[in-house]
C-alpha cells in the first residue's frame, strides 16, 4: 500500500500515481537530530542524498560511522545509507546543491529572548542554496519549524540572488513531526505527512518521495501547513499543562490522578497522549513553539491567553517541585539530594529547555548539594557545576543522599532496586516529579513517596464542608 493523497486545498482531483516512485538526489541542509535522520531515512527509501552541515567535526564524525548524538536505531541506518552509496555528508552547498532536485531545510530555529523565532540559520542557508544553484530548478522544502509566511521569506531571499532572474523558486513547506528518541521509527510510521505549497505540481512531487511508507499525506497550502505545525505542538503542550494543573489540584484534594487518567483515557476523544503529569514540558521544540505561536498573535493583535496560561502552568511546575522537596526536608540548606535525571525526557541526551535543569538550578540556588545521574552521561551539555559532579551510577548517585528525586523518565529507573537504593541513603523522601515509580514499592522499601497528583499515605483528606461551603 503506498501513500494516500487527501488534498485540503488547490487541486482536489489530484492523486498518486500507480507509477514506481522515481528516485531522486536529494540534499538535506542541517545534520542534526531532525536532519540526520530524514537523510538516512530518504537514502533507506532508495534515494541519493547528501547531508550538508557548517560543523566540520560534525560531518567527519559521520563519514566514520560516528553519530554524536542519542538517536534509536539512527547509527544503524545512517551506517547502511553511507555503505550502500547513496548517504554522504559535506560541509559545501557547491558540491551538493548543483545538481539536486530538492532541498530540504532542517537547520535549528531557537527563540529569541522575546519568543520569536530565530530566522538566522534559514536566511543564511536560503543565501547559500541561491548561490550554489546553477540554471537547476530544484524544489526548496522547509522542514525547519518557523513562522507562518517563512516560505515566502525564503522564496523572496532566492528572487533576489539567484543568477538566473528569471529562474521562479519553487517552495515546498513539509513540517516535521519526529519525536526525540524515537524519530527513526517515526519518519517510516508518520501517522500523516503534511505538505503545503503554492503549486499542486510541487507538492505532488514532494508527496512522491514518501510513495512507500503507509501514510496519508495531506497536501494544503504553503501557510496553512507552516500553521499545522504550530498548532499541533501548543496544543500538545496544552494537554501537558492541563493534566499538571489537574495533578495539583488532585493533590490538594487527596485523589489518585492515576485513576482519573484511567476513566478518561477510555473516553475516544481524550486518550492518553501527552496526559502524563510532571514536572513540566521541555525540549527544543513544544517551548518555542507555544512562544512563537504567542509572539506572532502579540504582533498581530491577537490576544493568546490559553497559550500565556500553557506557559505559566509550564514554569509553576519547576517551582511546584522545589517547594515539596524543601517541605519534606524542612529546608534545602546544607541538604544533599540526588537527582535521576537531567535531560528534558529519556532516551535522548538533549537539556535544552529541560525541566530537569530548572529544578536543579533551584535546588543549587537555595544551598542544596546536588548528586546528579543520567543515563545519557550528557557532560559537555550541563553546566561546569554539574559537570564535575555528575555521577555514572544512580546507586552511587544516591548515597548519602537526605533525598531522591526522579526528574526524567528515564525506563531503566524502573529497574532499579529501591530497597537497594533506600539503604545508601541518609534520608527517606523519595520525589518523583514523573510518577515513573511505583507508589507502593516506595513505601514498602522505607521511602516517604511524593508524586504528581498521587496521595501520601498520611495526609487528611480534605473536610468536605471545605467544599460545600457557600460564600
Amino acid at each position: 500500500m503506498s501513500a494516500r493523497i487527501l488534498v485540503v486545498a488547490d487541486d482536489p482531483s489530484l492523486q498518486a500515481s500507480d507509477r514506481p516512485p522515481d528516485l531522486r538526489r536529494i540534499v538535506v541542509v542541517g545534520c542534526g537530530h531532525v536532519g540526520l535522520v530524514m537523510a538516512a531515512g530518504f537514502a533507506q527509501l532508495g534515494h541519493t542524498v547528501t547531508g550538508i552541515d557548517k560543523s566540520p567535526e560534525l560531518v567527519v564524525a559521520l563519514r566514520e560511522d560516528r553519530v554524536p548524538f542519542h538517536e534509536e536505531n539512527l547509527r544503524e541506518l545512517v551506517s547502511s545509507g553511507v555503505s550502500s552509496g547513496r548517504l554522504s555528508f559535506t560541509t559545501s552547498y557547491q558540491e551538493a546543491v548543483e545538481t539536486a532536485d530538492f532541498i530540504f531545510l532542517a537547520v535549528d530555529t531557537p527563540s529569541t529572548p522575546g519568543g520569536a523565532a530565530d530566522l538566522r540559520n534559514i536566511r543564511a542557508a536560503a543565501h547559500s542554496i541561491a548561490e550554489a544553484i546553477n540554471g537547476g530548478e530544484p524544489i526548496i522544502v522547509n522542514k525547519s519549524t518557523s513562522p507562518i509566511g517563512t516560505g515566502e521569506t525564503i522564496e523572496g531571499i532566492l528572487r533576489r540572488n539567484l543568477a538566473e532572474a528569471a529562474a521562479v523558486p519553487r517552495i515546498v513547506s513539509n513540517p516535521e513531526f519526529l519525536r526525540q528518541g524515537h524519530a527513526v521509527h517515526d519518519f517510516f510510521h508518520p501517522d500523516r505527512i503534511v505538505i503545503g505549497a503554492h503549486s499542486s505540481r510541487d507538492a505532488m512531487a514532494v508527496a512522491d518521495l514518501y510513495r512507500d511508507l503507509k501514510a496519508e499525506v495531506v497536501i494544503t497550502g504553503l501557510r496553512t501547513a507552516e500553521m499545522i505545525k504550530y498548532v499541533a505542538n501548543s496544543f500538545l503542550a496544552t494537554r501537558v499543562s492541563f493534566i499538571n494543573e489537574v495533578a495539583r489540584l488532585c493533590d490538594a484534594l487527596n485523589v489518585n490522578v492515576d485513576q482519573v487518567l484511567e476513566g478518561l483515557g477510555h473516553d475516544a476523544r481524550i486518550g492518553r497522549h501527552f496526559f502524563n503529569p510532571g514536572i513540566g514540558f521541555g525540549g527544543s521544540c513544544l517551548p518555542k513553539d507555544v512562544a512563537a505561536l504567542r509572539y506572532m498573535g502579540e504582533t498581530l493583535g491577537v490576544a493568546t491567553p490559553v497559550l500565556m496560561a500553557v506557559q505559566q502552568v509550564n514554569h509553576a511546575q519547576r517551582t511546584s517541585a522545589v517547594r515539596a522537596l524543601r517541605a519534606a526536608l524542612g529546608g534545602l540548606e546544607g541538604k544533599t539530594v540526588a537527582v535521576w535525571g537531567l535531560t528534558f525526557k529519556g532516551d535522548t541526551e538533549d537539556v535544552r529547555e529541560s525541566p530537569a535543569m530548572d529544578v536543579v538550578g533551584l535546588l543549587l540556588n537555595e544551598g542544596a548539594v546536588v548528586r546528579p545521574y543520567d543515563p545519557s552521561q550528557p557532560h559537555k551539555l550541563v553546566p561546569e557545576r554539574l559537570r564535575e559532579t555528575l555521577l555514572d551510577d544512580p546507586i552511587e548517585a544516591a548515597r548519602g543522599a537526605d533525598a531522591l528525586a526522579v526528574l526524567t523518565d528515564w525506563t531503566e529507573f524502573r529497574d532499579i532496586p529501591l530497597a537497594q537504593v533506600r539503604e545508601v541513603m541518609r534520608g527517606d523522601v523519595l520525589f518523583d516529579g514523573r510518577n515513573l515509580l511505583r507508589p507502593e514499592e516506595a513505601e514498602r522499601s522505607g521511602f516517604r513517596y511524593i508524586g504528581m497528583g498521587r496521595p501520601r499515605s498520611v495526609r487528611a483528606k480534605v473536610p468536605l464542608a471545605a467544599l460545600t461551603a457557600v460564600g
